[in-house]
């Protein structure tokens, strides 16, 4: 993924360097948007239409690297969501924190019927 949000850089080096406790959460979900969530966690979440943020498991990383060990199928649109174009990792199913945010390799506009699948493996987050 291309970004960790602001909020996640901040926990994680408060945890390393000042020993600030932080508790990582138990049940990661993916969101999608509409337009750049940014590392600050801004951006415009598909809303209505039968959405809702899915969960997402990852599996244990190697080589710095950890990809989704599962696949994450959202419900099928019942209004048409707009033009999907980033997708975000957040700790919550609704409200909560952005963690991490890429752009889509391609963009998908979802119609109503329509169906979104993540398919395990396609989400992969990197640490250089």
């Amino acid at each position: 993924m291309a970004g960790m949000s602001t909020y996640l850089e901040n926990k994680l080096l408060n945890y390393v360097l000042k020993g600030t406790a932080y508790a990582a959460p138990t049940t990661l979900y993916v969101a999608l948007f509409t337009s750049d969530p940014t590392d600050a966690g801004t951006g415009t979440e598909v809303t209505g239409g039968a959405y809702a943020r899915q969960a997402i498991t990852f599996a244990t990383s190697t080589a710095s690297k950890s990809s989704t060990a599962t696949d994450a199928l959202f419900p099928v649109a019942t209004a048409a969501w707009g033009t999907v174009t980033h997708i975000g990792i957040y700790d919550a199913l609704t409200a909560g924190n952005l963690l991490f945010s890429a752009a889509l390799t391609t963009s998908k506009s979802v119609s109503a019927g329509d169906q979104i699948k993540i398919a395990a493996g396609d989400v992969y987050i990197t640490l250089d």
